[in-house]
């Protein structure tokens, strides 16, 4: 048992820095052409990151040869797993017929088709290359829609790459005008859209906040959806992450129907994809062949690899019996961490809805970032690091602060390995958690 939480992290890191000399020499070499040695800042940690070999499954393996559960699932992206071989064939088949046509091509329609199905909201719908994108474009139909200016976003949002809105947003955020307001506050956000509903001309909000898996309280969504109509503003539900919580998403799921949608990662069956849509009379703007249509461009928007790999997903693999299964691993999960959590008096509470789960250090329930003190940053950063350093030492792998979205290659047996490495962490750190 260690003395002191520095003394812990201290023999932590080391432990870590002599097991993956090759990934530490990759970051070393990297950083000279990369700032950070990284291209996507989210994957970065203190001392530098695991760097892949290979997936198979809901394994990893680094280029030291330690292979790991995979609990992150490419942060909701990675549904499907490392190889499934139904996606892998899709792949190899549209590889075949040629990659970059320059056309329609024999997918895309299809993929369509699919997702207007399930998703009560798309009455029409396009696709792009990420979620950052689909909402990017979302927002700014809403703004050429209505002609007005305000957006309302929430605090602890993320909506991409330029979207921002922890601790108020950050310096390389679009230059909208962004109505910041509180999440899961019923009071505090209908105060915000009564006082800027005028130029208000949509607002975005995740059924479920993918920073920390905090869900939405359903009378909260339902409370937006009626000022929104009253008021004319285009109400706009970032489902990138929890489209995947039911065949048509956490919409479908409450029966609250926004007036448009973006969607993302998973759906691309491991490539790169994004897709907005929503109400006809907003989307049929962006029929071409229509004298005042708006122009939607992106090179890759229907990309063959994307397009069969996403209806090859949704057709054959990701069936409602699918979903069920997978948010089950999810509650089982949770619910399995909580009770350990109450067992060991421990201060960590795990989060989230199905098969999204999050960890908080803390004594107290968390259903909105405001819930948080911000006081107890440094030691909950601390705390977060010591339980990923030793998650790794016992082969299993999540994000940093604590994301995990689930894969359907995980099995019972993982799930029961992550508890058990949870309640090791929690007798073995007991006197540093307390």
């Amino acid at each position: 048992m260690n003395s002191s939480l520095e003394t812990a992290l201290a023999e932590a890191e080391s432990r870590f820095i002599a097991a993956n000399p090759g990934s530490a020499e990759r970051h070393k070499a990297a950083s000279q052409a990369m700032p950070g040695g990284n291209t996507r800042t989210v994957l970065h940690f203190d001392p530098f990151p695991l760097a892949w070999r290979r997936g198979e499954g809901a394994v990893l393996e680094d280029i030291d040869g330690h292979r790991y559960i995979d609990f992150l699932g490419e942060y909701s992206a990675g549904l499907y797993g490392h190889s499934n071989p139904v996606i892998l064939e899709a792949v190899r088949d549209a590889l075949a017929d040629g990659i970059v046509l320059g056309g329609p091509n024999a997918y895309e329609a299809g993929l369509a088709s699919v997702l207007q199905e399930r998703f009560p909201s798309l009455e029409l719908l396009r696709f792009c290359n990420s979620g950052t994108e689909a909402n990017m474009f979302a927002i700014q139909t809403a703004r050429a829609a209505t002609r007005r200016s305000k957006v309302m976003v929430f605090e602890g949002g993320y909506h991409g790459g330029v979207f921002y809105f922890r601790q108020g947003g950050m310096p390389l955020n679009l230059p909208i005008d962004w109505v910041i307001a509180p999440y899961n506050d019923i009071e505090g956000s209908l105060d915000l859209i009564k006082k800027h509903g005028k130029d208000l001309a949509a607002v975005l909000v995740e059924p479920m906040l993918g920073s920390g898996c905090l869900p939405a309280d359903p009378a909260f969504l339902l409370a937006l959806r009626e000022s929104c109509t009253a008021h004319g503003i285009v109400l706009i539900f970032d489902e990138v992450m929890t489209s995947r919580l039911s065949t048509g998403g956490l919409q479908a799921a409450l029966r609250i129907t926004p007036d448009m949608t973006t969607l993302g990662k998973y759906i691309g069956g491991g490539m790169s994809f994004g897709a907005f849509g929503g109400r006809r009379d907003l989307m049929q703007r962006f029929d071409p062949a229509r004298a005042d249509a708006w122009p939607h461009a992106g090179t890759f928007n229907n990309n063959v690899l994307t397009m069969s790999a996403g209806l090859t997903g949704l057709t054959k693999i990701y069936t409602g019996e699918a979903v069920a299964r997978l948010n089950a691993k999810g509650d089982r999960l949770r619910n399995g961490i909580n009770d350990l959590a109450r067992r060991h008096e421990a201060p960590l509470l795990a989060t989230g809805h199905g098969s999204f789960v999050g960890l908080h250090f803390s004594d107290r329930p968390v259903t909105r970032p405001q819930d948080i003190d911000p006081a107890g940053e440094p030691k909950r950063k601390a705390l977060h690091k010591l339980i990923h350093l030793d998650f790794i030492a016992a082969g299993i792998y999540m994000a940093r602060r604590g994301y995990m979205a689930l894969m359907l290659p995980l099995s019972d047996a993982d799930i029961e390995k992550f508890l058990a490495a949870t309640d090791e962490f929690m007798q073995s750190r007991q006197q540093v958690l307390s």
